[in-house]
């Protein structure tokens, strides 16, 4: 089983993320979220879809496509680190992978078909490395970042936005 990281194995700023996650198998989690939330969001509106609780916030469809992004990045991470790459990994800017997509002009139902896909192929990954590459750590913004780390706060971060979902956007508490 993949145990929760040390607080030396990330970034603090991703803590909240961490803490996010519930005790437990975090595959069997990220499975669950994959399930509940398309459960979730797959009858909703094209309305809804588009929907920005204020002017200067994402739509639901570009949050949705966020999740899905920040995903990406979080694997190729795991990737890198899993397979004992020591370069050195950066961040990225949200609001210009945002700007620059084309989540607004899809529809809702293939924002969510790529969610999916992702999720599917974050599980298969995880699925498939050692437990020594689970323990791998490597270089993330001047600090140190383990595999297992990247795993929870894949599982935090959509957590932390599906409850901006349920509140904000679909005023569910």
């Amino acid at each position: 089983m993949i145990t929760r990281p040390e607080n030396n194995e990330y970034l603090p700023n991703v803590k909240q993320y961490i803490d996010q996650v519930s005790e437990g198998n975090v595959i069997g989690i990220l499975r669950e979220q994959l399930q509940t939330n398309l459960c979730l969001l797959s009858d909703l509106t094209e309305d809804i879809g588009n929907f920005r609780y204020t002017s200067d916030k994402w739509t639901l469809k570009s949050v949705i496509g966020h999740i899905a992004d920040v995903e990406r990045l979080w694997n190729y991470r795991i990737l890198r680190i899993a397979r004992g790459d020591e370069g050195v990994l950066s961040g990225y800017d949200r609001d210009l992978f945002v700007e620059n997509s084309s989540l607004d002009r899809l529809s809702l139902k293939s924002v969510l078909n790529d969610y999916e896909a992702v999720r599917k192929a974050t599980i298969s990954l995880i699925e498939n490395l050692s437990e020594k590459s689970i323990s791998n750590i490597g270089e993330f913004n001047n600090h140190l970042l383990s595999v297992r780390a990247c795993i929870y706060i894949i599982a935090g971060h959509e957590n932390h936005h599906m409850n901006i979902i349920k509140s904000r956007y679909l005023s569910i508490e």
